[in-house]
C-alpha cells in the first residue's frame, strides 16, 4: 500500500511538472531592427535595449532588406570573396550576408561595406552573445543614403562639366570674333595690352581734319 502511494505521488508530481512547463511562457528572442536610412541598429533583448551605428552596402553593392533569422554564428570568419577580410562575431542571416564587427570604425554611420552590416568590434561581440543566448529576429528596412565616394564623384563631375562648358563658350566667342571682326564678339583678354609709344605719324593721323 505504501509503495502504491509513493508511485501515485511520483506520477502526480511528474504530471504537475509537465503542466507547469507547458504553461511557462516561451523565451523571447532578441529583436534586431536595422535602419538603412539612418545607418543605425536598435536591439531589444533580455539584456536591455541598445542602439548601434552601422555601415551597410556602399554604392555598387546592396544589403538585402526583409525579415530574417540567424542561420549561422561564427566567432571569427574570413571572407573568401573579399581577400580573406576578417569578419569577427559574424551572424549570418542570408547566404553570405552577415552582421559582423569591423576595424573600419571611422566609417560607421555611413554606407561602406560590400553588403554586410558592420558594427564596431565591441558592439558586434555583445550582439553575438545575445543572439547566441536568446536567438533573434532580424528586420532590415529603409533606403541607404549615397555613400561619400558617390557624392564626391558627383560633385567633381559637376565641376568638370561647368569648366568644360566655360571653355566651349570661350572658344565660341573667339571663333565668332575672328569671323565677324566686330568688337562685341571680341573675347575678354586676361592680360593688359602691351604699351606702344605714340609716334609722330600716329599723332598726325589723330589730328582732326578741317
Amino acid at each position: 500500500m505504501r509503495n502504491q502511494l509513493m508511485r501515485l505521488a511520483l506520477v502526480l508530481f511528474t504530471l504537475f511538472c509537465g503542466i507547469a512547463a507547458s504553461l511557462r511562457p516561451a523565451a523571447a528572442m532578441a529583436r534586431i531592427s536595422v535602419n538603412l536610412t539612418t545607418q543605425s541598429m536598435h536591439v531589444d533583448a533580455d539584456a536591455g535595449s541598445f542602439d548601434y551605428p552601422i555601415s551597410s552596402a556602399r554604392a555598387g553593392f546592396s544589403t538585402p532588406r526583409g525579415y530574417y533569422k540567424p542561420q549561422k554564428l561564427v566567432r571569427m570568419h574570413y571572407s573568401k570573396k573579399y581577400h580573406n577580410s576578417p569578419m569577427p562575431y559574424s551572424i549570418f542571416f542570408r547566404g553570405g550576408y552577415a552582421i559582423h564587427g569591423t576595424g573600419a570604425v571611422s566609417q560607421l554611420g555611413r554606407p561602406a561595406s560590400h553588403g554586410c552590416i558592420r558594427l564596431s568590434p565591441v558592439n558586434a561581440a555583445s550582439l553575438y552573445e545575445m543572439v547566441k543566448a536568446e536567438g533573434a529576429r532580424i528586420a532590415i528596412a529603409g533606403t541607404p543614403p549615397a555613400s561619400r565616394g558617390t557624392a564626391l564623384a558627383a560633385r567633381h563631375h559637376h565641376k568638370r562639366t561647368q569648366i568644360a562648358a566655360a571653355h566651349r563658350h570661350h572658344n565660341k566667342l573667339v571663333r565668332m570674333a575672328s569671323h565677324h571682326r566686330h568688337p562685341q564678339f571680341a573675347p575678354a583678354l586676361a592680360y593688359a595690352p602691351r604699351y606702344r609709344p605714340l609716334t609722330f605719324p600716329m599723332w598726325l593721323q589723330r589730328l582732326p581734319l578741317r
